[in-house]
C-alpha cells in the first residue's frame, strides 16, 4: 500500500536525520516574551492532514500552509488514547494516570479532575506576565461533590487552574448537558432535553439535558469566531491562548459549504470544516500585526475514530498505515500530527523524528518564557525547545514515553522499541482484551524501526528488552515521575 510505504520511508528517514536541518537564528538579547496560541483538535488523525499523508481524502490548505511555515514533527504522541487524560496531561506535564483517573474519560457532571494547588501551564505562564484564556472543549470537570450542580458557580475550574477567562463546553459534543460556560457559570440553564441521536454512524449524541438555545452544529463556528475576536482585540502583550476544539469528534456535523468538500463523506467534511477554523483564528493572528511574535502549536488530543470499514468504503486512512484507532495501545490511537511555528526561531519547511509527547507543552512554555519548572511540577514535562529552534539548551532529555489506552492498557516505548505490558487494544479495536493462551507471550514488543505496523511481535525473542522496559515503567510508575527532579 503506498501510503503505508510512504509513512515507513518518511518516518524511518527522518529518525536517521534526527535534528538535521532543524537550524533556526539565535534569539536576541531582550526580545519579548512571545505569545503562545495553542490549537488543539478532537479526534484528528495523524493521516488527516494532506502534509502528513499526501493520499488523504480530506483536504486541509491550512494546517498543509502552516507545515510549510514551521516544523512538522513526525513521531509526537498524546500521553493517552482518549480525550480527558490528555487534557489532563497537556495542562499539567503530569501522566493522567497518576491522577484519580485510571482508565475511561469524564463525563459532562463530573467533578473536577486537576488537583488542588496543581501548577497548570496556565498558571505558570500567568505568574510569569500573561494574560491566560481557554476557549473550547474544557472536559475536565468543575466543582468537588459528586455531581456538578449548574445552577451554582463552576469552581474550582479553569479560573481556578490559572485561567483569566474561559468559554466552551464541559466536555464532548456528545455528552449532556449542552450548555455554554462562561467562566464560571452557565449562559443559559440546560432547562430543556434533546433526545440521543443515533442516526447513522458519526451523527451520534447522548441524550439529556440542553439549553433552549443550544445547537450542536453552532458550536465550532461560535467557538472559533470567539478566539478569531479575542485574538485581534489583545492589546497587551503576552497572552497564551489555550483553543481546544470540540471537532471532528462526533457528531459530525459539517455546514454549509464544507457539505461535499472532501471524499470522505461527513467525517472528511468535518475534517476540512476543523482546518478552516484553524485558518480562520491564524488569518486574525495575522491580520493583527502578531504572528511574528507568536508560537503557534497544532495538534489533536488522540488518534482519529475511524473504523477499518470506512477505510475500504472511502479509501481514506485518517491514521495513516499506523495500526488501531482512537482508544487503541496501539500506535493510531495515540501517534498524532504536531505542528509548530515560530518566526525566526524554528525554521521554515523542517521536520523532525524527535520522540515527544503533549505533557511536554509545560516545561517547553517555561523554557521559552524564562526558565525550567519548579521539580514538583509537571513531572512528565520535557522542554522541546532545542528540538523547535535546532539549538541545544542543556534541559533534560526525553528518555521514553509512557502510553496508555481507553481501558488502562500501558506501553512504554523508548528509541525503536515499544512493550506492550499485556494483550488487547485495550480500545476500540477488536482483539480489545486478550488473555494468552499457555506458552504464548504474555505481552508484545515491537521494534519500530522495522516494523511500525506493529506486526512481528518479539516479546519472547527479546526477553531482556522486555526485562529493561517493564523495569523503567515501575521506575516511573514508582518514583511519580520520569522528569528528573
Amino acid at each position: 500500500m503506498t501510503h503505508t510505504l510512504r509513512t515507513r520511508r518518511e518516518w524511518l528517514g527522518t529518525m536517521a536525520a534526527g535534528w538535521a536541518g532543524m537550524q533556526a537564528p539565535a534569539p536576541a538579547g531582550g526580545e519579548k516574551r512571545p505569545n503562545l496560541l495553542y490549537i488543539l483538535a478532537d479526534d484528528l488523525g495523524y493521516g488527516d492532514p494532506t502534509c502528513y499523508n499526501a493520499e488523504s481524502k480530506t483536504p486541509t490548505p491550512a494546517m498543509d500552509a502552516f507545515a510549510k511555515q514551521g516544523v512538522r514533527f513526525t513521531d509526537a504522541h498524546s500521553p493517552s488514547a482518549v480525550c480527558t487524560p490528555t487534557r489532563y496531561g497537556i495542562l499539567t506535564g503530569r501522566y493522567c494516570w497518576r491522577s484519580a483517573l485510571k482508565k475511561g474519560v469524564l463525563q459532562g457532571y463530573s467533578p473536577s479532575l486537576i488537583e488542588p494547588g496543581r501548577m497548570t501551564v496556565a498558571s505558570l505562564l500567568k505568574s510569569r506576565g500573561y494574560e491566560t484564556a481557554a476557549m473550547g472543549k474544557w472536559h475536565l470537570g468543575f466543582q468537588n461533590g459528586e455531581k456538578v450542580d449548574y445552577e451554582k458557580p463552576l469552581r474550582p475550574g479553569p479560573l481556578d487552574y490559572g485561567f483569566d477567562s474561559y468559554f466552551g463546553i464541559p466536555a464532548s459534543l456528545d455528552m449532556e448537558p449542552y450548555v455554554y460556560v462562561e467562566n464560571d457559570h452557565v449562559l443559559e440553564q440546560p432547562t430543556g432535553t434533546v433526545k440521543e441521536i443515533r442516526e447513522q454512524r458519526g451523527i451520534f449524541y447522548r441524550g439529556g439535558a440542553a439549553a433552549p438555545g443550544f445547537r450542536h452544529e453552532e458550536v465550532l463556528p461560535k467557538l472559533t469566531a470567539r478566539a478569531a475576536e479575542w485574538v485581534k482585540g489583545r492589546r497587551q502583550q503576552p497572552w497564551f491562548l489555550y483553543l481546544p476544539f470540540t471537532a471532528p469528534h462526533t457528531p459530525w456535523l459539517p455546514v454549509g459549504q464544507f457539505q461535499g468538500k472532501s471524499k470522505a463523506g461527513p467525517y472528511g467534511d468535518f475534517v476540512t470544516m476543523v482546518d478552516d477554523a484553524m485558518g480562520q483564528v491564524l488569518k486574525a493572528l495575522d491580520e493583527s500585526g502578531q504572528a511574528q511574535n507568536t508560537l503557534v502549536v497544532i495538534t489533536s488530543d488522540n488518534g482519529a475514530h475511524w473504523l477499518p470499514e470506512e477505510i475500504e468504503k472511502w479509501g481514506h486512512r485518517a491514521n495513516d498505515g499506523w495500526k488501531g484507532q482512537k482508544a487503541d495501545i496501539w500506535d493510531a490511537g495515540h501517534r498524532i500530527p504536531l505542528l509548530a511555528r515560530w518566526p525566526g526561531k524554528i525554521a521554515a519547511g523542517t521536520t523532525s523524528a524527535k520522540l515527544t509527547c503533549l505533557t511536554d507543552l509545560m516545561a517547553t512554555m517555561a523554557e521559552v518564557t524564562g526558565g525550567p519548572l519548579p521539580a514538583e511540577a509537571g513531572e512528565d514535562s520535557f522542554s522541546m525547545l532545542g528540538t523547535l529552534t535546532g539549538r541545544r539548551t542543556g534541559s533534560p532529555e526525553r528518555e521514553a514515553v509512557v502510553h496508555h489506552s481507553a481501558s488502562g492498557h500501558f506501553a512504554v516505548r523508548r528509541g525503536s522499541w515499544k512493550l506492550h505490558l499485556g494483550r488487547g487494544s485495550g480500545g476500540f479495536s477488536d482483539p480489545r482484551e486478550y488473555k494468552p493462551k499457555p506458552g504464548e507471550p504474555a505481552g508484545e514488543l515491537f521494534n519500530l524501526a522495522t516494523d511500525p505496523e506493529e506486526r512481528n511481535n518479539l516479546y519472547k525473542r527479546r526477553p531482556e528488552l522486555v526485562a529493561e522496559l517493564t523495569a523503567l515503567l515501575e521506575k516511573y510508575q514508582r518514583e511519580g515521575r520520569s522528569r528528573p527532579a
